[in-house]
């Protein structure tokens, strides 16, 4: 269990790099950038094939599994870009960063999952520190005119989590099946490039290693280890620790000279990291089980 978790808390290591390494990708348009991108990923998946154990090929992938993937990863981005589009970016990511509230609170759903106040809080928690971090200390202006884009973001947010959260229901799917959702992705978001974008390739090799390094961990690897989290970890912690995913990518622009540090960063930092610390709480807590003849398990 702690393991599992472990691993789908690197997938937010990784998407922490992201607002770095698409800065670095320079104005390559949103959709032609996830088509490439969900490309590499999908190679990803079929390299880490040859050193995985072999699928069962008589196991039969139920049709509202692929549902689920296609709408998950490609789903997001869609309406992610469209709420982009038609909000201001700040409101629109904060609406869109919900989905980790969404997996905690949504979690009591879960067959075998309790819920406790300590999820709820710390996932909350998570959440102020991100409004910090998304709105850089200042303050949001929902504004009616923006409705349509705000409302992209919340589907964005329900995606999501409904991705994450129905994927526990399915257990025994390996994690190769990320590949096709990654190659579906990529399939239609050349459509939507093609449809409503121009055509801007990556300039130089500086701005193709950042693509590459897209690929690889934040849209490659990253899904695939969150697909072994979601399934096998403990879902509770792994919603509330997401938050630290605007920290972290913070903290790696603060690194690489892009920003500036400040008092807002380490509050958010005392705000995250305590909430996913208190998610956490039954995990460090837990009392071993106690045999027949009374010794610890």
């Amino acid at each position: 269990m702690g393991r599992a978790t472990l691993i789908g808390f690197s997938a937010v290591a990784m998407w922490a790099l992201l607002a770095l390494l698409t800065d670095a990708s320079g104005k390559v348009p949103p959709f032609l950038l996830s088509a490439i991108t969900f490309s590499i990923g999908t190679g990803v998946g079929l390299v880490a094939r040859l050193f995985m154990p072999a699928a069962d090929k008589s196991q039969k992938i139920p049709p509202q599994v692929w549902l689920i993937g296609i709408a998950g990863l490609f789903g997001y981005h869609f309406f992610y870009f469209t709420a982009l589009r038609n909000a201001p970016a700040v409101e629109a990511s904060l609406i869109a960063y919900l989905w980790p509230l969404l997996i905690v609170l949504g979690s009591a759903l879960m067959p075998g999952e309790r819920l406790a106040w300590n999820h709820v809080v710390g996932a909350l928690l998570g959440l102020a520190g991100t409004v910090l971090i998304v709105t850089k200390g200042g303050g949001l202006a929902f504004d009616a005119r923006y409705a349509f884009g705000y409302a992209m973001a919340a589907v964005c947010a329900v995606l999501w989590s409904s991705y994450s959260l129905l994927s526990r229901r399915f257990p025994s799917v390996p994690t190769s099946i990320v590949t096709w959702f990654c190659a579906a992705t990529a399939v239609l978001s050349l459509a939507c490039h093609l449809a409503l974008e121009q055509t801007v390739l990556p300039e130089g090799a500086s701005q193709w290693l950042a693509v590459l390094g897209l690929g690889l961990m934040p849209v490659g690897a990253a899904f695939y280890a969150w697909d072994i989290g979601v399934k096998r970890g403990n879902i509770q912690v792994l919603g509330a620790a997401s938050y630290a995913a605007p920290l972290l990518s913070t903290l790696v622009l603060i690194a690489a000279g892009v920003a500036e540090p400040s008092l807002r960063i380490l509050a958010a930092c005392v705000l995250i990291t305590g909430g996913a610390a208190l998610a956490a709480k039954s995990l460090f807590l837990r009392k071993p089980a106690v045999t027949e003849s009374g010794a610890k398990a």
